[in-house]
């Protein structure tokens, strides 16, 4: 198990060092502080609204899975990233700097990440499938936690399994 996780490790170093080189990395940067901040949370709240117009008939039981799932999938992710306890890139990797001082004090999984697919897959099972394309926007809110320097390639993903997990298993 022990190199089963130090392969992980370096592959996530190796993935996060190449991207952290990229020739337009600052201008992606900036673009990564721009979507990050649309999975801050303050998004979330058009949810109502959005709820209450796609199906006005069963908008309160979908705002109640929704509420049901951010306390479970927020409960996980704080229990999950204060027993795994992994240091952010900057912590771990000498010499390196991220882009932005994040909220907290460990990586794994990306809370951003899980919220933003733990979303997007609520609003794909109770509404519609054709919100589909906004697992796009889920994907580069996770992409954005790396290039800001804050998350490996694997907080990622496993952010991105927890939220749709949870939001699967809710509904």
């Amino acid at each position: 198990m022990t190199s089963m996780l130090q392969q992980i490790q370096s592959f996530d170093t190796r993935t996060f060092l190449a991207l952290s080189r990229h020739p337009r990395r600052h201008l992606l940067s900036r673009f990564s502080l721009l979507l990050s901040a649309t999975a801050d949370g303050w998004f979330y709240l058009l949810l109502i609204p959005l709820a209450m117009l796609a199906k006005p008939e069963t908008a309160r039981h979908i705002l109640k899975l929704v509420l049901i799932a951010f306390v479970i999938e927020r409960t996980c992710y704080f229990v999950l990233k204060n027993t795994l306890r992994r240091q952010r890139p900057q912590q771990a990797l000498a010499g390196f700097t991220a882009c932005i001082i994040p909220a907290d004090k460990f990586s794994l999984p990306s809370g951003h990440t899980s919220a933003a697919f733990l979303v997007v897959t609520l609003l794909c099972l109770t509404i519609s499938p054709l919100f589909m394309p906004l697992y796009l926007w889920a994907a580069g809110v996770g992409f954005s936690r790396v290039m800001l320097g804050v998350h490996y390639p694997s907080d990622i993903v496993s952010g991105a399994l927890l939220g749709s997990s949870i939001a699967i298993n809710v509904v």
